[in-house]
């Protein structure tokens, strides 16, 4: 499930407590976010912290009101720019020590430095130059918090060390007599890493994200551009080291005031995200009093500097060079099967004393919570001459179905580097390095600061069902897209959602309902009667749009309009029909060509369900039957129960926090019943008719759940399709021992960018890592997406987020939705096609995303120009096999506004582009492949081009739009 505020980069793991939290899982949420807000104390602040205006935040007394902070720091030039300061005395023999430079912040120089004893000293540059060595008058004794001003050539100065301090040089009035402080220092709170975890980070501890203990705080810089909702947590999100705000509040910061926080510890419920609208850069600061309570965020301008990260100058150490994607430097490409031998190798100027490749067993575990690497090997590498430089190689056999760590360290004059990973963001992954070109480091005394390669290790013999390659997904959130049966709808006063009375929608095309908005204070109990009868009848439409398969939201029995909440695994809800209806379901698509993949989670049942029973509702025994721990009842061990705790929703454990969803525990009896007997969850709905499985919140299941499951269910039916939910690099759900593909985020992400005019060369490192990574079977059969469920619309993504906008600003939109879409059909993968997006619908975050099909016969209003162009494009797919199963390499050209790709199958070749300018490009070529052949346009009328014998050609790209080529 995921945060209130749906963010294209960053959509995994929100902590809101939220809307969409309530309201279907699929996504993320938080580590210990709170289902409902309960009451809480009137917030009251400790000296020297008094209570906001508002009163819903503890601030300094002294912080200024917004627009009103008189004390803000002015960053200014450094005034000795090109000449390094130094603290000079006993401590370092007098000399110019790089231990003991200061280091420029903002508008002061700084050092923080540990000493001990009595010492004399001075402020001077590396020369003892006339115009930059300081020392006292004389006449002043040098004491701790009492600013000195210094003279040039004066006396030295004495003070008695005695632990770590901060000195501060401020020149800002004088350069010629700058202001000495000293300042002591007390030491972190804490052992533990703390880290800026959300949005925008995908709520993962990663190191670009790690606060550094500096003196007197833990400081982080950022430079960020959009509102995030965050927290500040450790690793492992220790109650007593996660902090929030209060629960109470809506915990939106204010640059540069004090913000009090809460640990989970300490609140009465889970803490509330924090929320700050970045535009920029700033450094973040975090204090605490010394016994580690008392936290107090503020966020300002950039003023701090990071010290101790040294920027690598040999010209030797910096020509080194390495490409995972080149195959001058890893052969074979990519992802290879287990026990294959790899050749590694980087080339770098003479000089080189030695280096070595260092393999490593990677560890993720749960929504990217757990990220380790253990050394398995340090190979020397062997040195030959590659014309003037020289060529460092090695091998290693990868034995193991898994992924693994790679980087490689090596040694010029004494020095250690390390060759890495680079920086570079992938879409809703916490580890940074997209793969390709490597970049140089010196070799940290910690190895979690360096950024590894990973390597794809995968089940030798690992096929998808061929069937898979050339599926079109046409995507159903059930409730929401037509109502064939209104002799089933739910109806208020007779259903209900965990006790509380249902919403049920008259008129089909309005909005969903949320609280607030003059419908009741409950989320995901509004329905409209969507149901398998409507699908049923919709099924030609399906087949006439293009689709071949249908993924259809969860319809088992479930009392929220999301079902994700399952009541009972065995039987269709009865607002959607009968276990009868699904068969005729899958039938009647099966007769038009069209299979059927359904959604369930095996992570989580609902509260209200027979196997949990919290309301008594079910015949039989459940676990938790009227809210007791019931250990005689059949599905008691499926759970687990803390019975000493004293409060209900504390005494077993809901997914993320939510008691509705409570977490199942991997038993034998639970994975009998769910894939292992022969009438198990998984063969029963396969026997029906289903072709394969999605499965809801795969990261927070185990590997060695996912590997027996796989087996069992591939055992009953090998053309059994297996899609895992995962929003971040799958590569370690996809090495052929757990799934076939999963839910593309990173696709969806980067195309969505893309297609809004975000730059081409800044994002296409993320469908490179997706070719790199990804076993090519899988690589083939992802699925391919736009919207989701879980996620803003396409066109809400493009601007297009009110009927009521300019009208401009809606065809604008629409026609970045075909770009996208043009891309999604001309990629490799299988593209998803969420319901209503072909004609039209848009809408935020969820509930707004789920809304209605607009089916004219209930008043809608779809598009249909835009459904004629869909159908185009999916037809494009279709009847050309190259589109559906041609390789691709590495892009023939990018740059900001286009990308250029070529698909080679059986012999002939496409060549596909794409432009989010808003004016034409004109780009000029150059293919080998396609030196002297014809060009085919698909798109434009059918023109055709000549490729010169050299392989140039002159390609012309329509305005937020492209073009597919192929060779005649």
């Amino acid at each position: 499930m995921q945060g209130k505020t749906p963010k294209v980069s960053a959509l995994w793991l929100s902590l809101f407590v939220s809307s969409s939290l309530l309201s279907g899982c699929g996504s993320s949420g938080s580590s210990n976010p709170a289902e409902e807000t309960p009451e809480v104390p009137e917030l009251t602040c400790e000296a020297p912290l008094v209570l906001n205006e508002a009163g819903d935040a503890c601030i300094s007394e002294e912080t200024e009101q917004p627009g009103e902070n008189t004390n803000a720091r002015q960053c200014v030039a450094n005034p000795f720019e090109g000449t390094n300061i130094y603290l000079r005395g006993g401590m370092n023999s007098w000399a110019a020590n790089e231990d003991y430079q200061f280091t420029y912040m903002c508008d002061r120089f700084e050092l923080v430095s540990e000493l001990s004893g009595e010492m004399e000293f001075k402020v001077a540059d590396e020369n003892w130059s006339t115009t930059s060595n300081w020392g006292g008058d004389d006449t002043t004794e040098f004491s701790e918090d009492q600013p000195l001003s210094l003279v040039l050539d004066g006396a030295n100065l004495s003070y008695a060390f005695d632990g770590t301090y901060k000195l501060i040089l401020d020149a800002t009035a004088s350069a010629e007599a700058p202001s000495l402080s000293l300042q002591s220092c007390t030491d972190a709170p804490f052992a533990q890493t703390l880290y800026l975890r959300g949005d925008m980070n995908s709520w993962a501890a990663s190191s670009e994200y790690a606060f550094s203990y500096y003196c007197d705080g833990y400081y982080l810089n950022v430079d960020l551009a959009d509102s995030y909702g965050f927290k500040v947590a450790d690793e492992g999100w220790a109650e007593t080291t996660s902090f929030g705000g209060d629960p109470a509040s809506e915990a939106v910061l204010t640059e540069q005031q004090d913000y009090s926080l809460l640990s989970d510890s300490n609140a009465a419920a889970s803490t509330e995200n924090l929320n700050y609208d970045f535009d920029g850069a700033y450094t973040i600061k975090l204090t605490f009093a010394d016994d580690g309570s008392m936290p107090v965020l503020n966020i300002g301008p950039q003023t701090w500097v990071q010290t101790g990260v040294l920027e690598v100058t040999n010209s030797i150490a910096l020509s080194a060079h390495y490409d995972s994607r080149q195959l001058a430097n890893k052969t074979p490409f990519g992802a290879v099967p287990a026990g294959d031998n790899v050749d590694f190798s980087f080339t770098a100027d003479s000089g080189i004393e030695s280096a070595e490749l260092v393999i490593e067993s990677r560890k993720l575990e749960g929504n990217q919570d757990i990220l380790e690497y253990t050394e398995i090997t340090r190979i020397p590498m062997v040195a030959s001459e590659a014309g003037e430089q020289q060529r460092w190689q090695a091998s290693y056999t990868f034995e193991n179905v898994q992924v693994y760590g790679y980087y490689f360290v090596f040694h010029v004059a004494g020095e250690s580097y390390v060759l890495q990973n680079n920086n570079l963001a992938v879409y809703e992954t916490a580890e940074r390095g997209a793969g390709g070109e490597a970049t140089v480091a010196y070799l940290p005394e910690d190895s979690k600061a360096i950024r590894r390669y990973r390597h794809s290790s995968y089940v030798p013999d690992f096929t998808i069902p061929d069937w898979a390659k050339d599926a079109v997904y046409y995507y159903i959130f059930p409730e929401r897209f037509r109502n064939g049966d209104t002799s089933n709808d739910p109806t208020p006063g007779v259903d209900s959602y965990h006790g509380d009375n249902i919403e049920f929608h008259s008129n089909w095309i309005d909005t969903p309902w949320v609280p607030g908005d003059g419908s009741d204070e409950i989320y995901s109990n509004d329905f409209f009667g969507g149901d398998l009868a409507g699908i049923i009848e919709k099924l030609d439409y399906i087949k006439s749009l293009g689709a071949n398969t249908l993924y259809i939201n969860p319809i088992f029995e479930a009392p929220s309009n999301h079902k994700y909440d399952t009541s009972d695994y065995e039987n269709i809800d009865d607002n959607f029909g009968s276990n009868e209806d699904f068969v005729r379901l899958c039938a009647e698509a099966e007769a038009r060509g069209i299979r059927v993949i359904l959604d369930t989670s095996l992570n989580h049942s609902g509260d209200d369900s027979v196997y949990f029973d919290r309301y008594g509702r079910f015949d039989g025994v459940g676990a938790f039957e009227n809210e007791q721990v019931r250990s005689d009842s059949p599905f008691y061990t499926w759970f687990e129960f803390f019975p000493e705790e004293t409060e209900i929703e504390k005494q077993f454990t809901g997914w993320v926090g939510y008691a509705t969803l409570p977490e199942i525990v991997e038993s034998e009896g639970w994975k009998a019943f769910a894939y292992r007997n022969e009438d198990s969850v998984m063969n029963q709905w396969l026997d029906r008719g289903a072709s394969g499985w999605r499965m809801d919140v795969a990261p927070w299941v185990t590997n060695e759940f996912w590997r027996d499951w796989r087996t069992h269910v591939k055992a009953h039916d090998p053309q059994a399709l297996t899609v895992a939910e995962t929003w971040f690099d799958a590569s370690k759900h996809l090495l052929g021992d757990m799934f076939d593909s999963t839910m593309n985020y990173i696709f969806r992400d980067a195309i969505l960018d893309y297609a809004a005019g975000e730059p081409a060369n800044e994002l296409y490192h993320n469908f490179e890592l997706m070719r790199e990574n990804y076993p090519p079977e899988a690589f083939y059969g992802l699925m391919n997406l736009l919207s989701t469920h879980d996620a803003s619309r396409a066109l809400y993504q493009f601007g297009y987020n009110s009927a009521d906008q300019d009208s401009a600003v809606i065809e604008q939109a629409k026609q970045r939705l075909k770009l996208a879409v043009l891309f999604q059909m001309s990629f490799p993968g299988a593209p998803s096609i969420f319901y209503g997006d072909e004609v039209g619908v848009t809408g935020g975050e969820d509930p707004y995303n789920r809304a209605p099909y607009p089916w004219a016969d209930q008043g809608g209003n779809p598009d249909d120009q835009l459904l004629a162009d869909f159908k185009a494009l999916i037809a494009l797919r279709n009847n050309n096999p190259i589109l559906r199963r041609g390789s691709i390499d590495a892009p023939v050209y990018v740059d900001e506004n286009c990308i250029v790709l070529l698909r080679e199958y059986n012999g002939a070749y496409a060549l596909t582009a794409f432009n989010n300018a808003t004016e034409a490009k004109t780009l000029n070529l150059s293919v080998a492949q396609l030196a002297n052949s014809q060009l085919q346009d698909l798109i434009n009328n059918n023109s055709t081009v000549t490729v010169a014998e050299d392989g140039s050609l002159s390609l012309n790209v329509p305005a937020l739009y492209g073009t597919v080529m192929l060779s005649q």
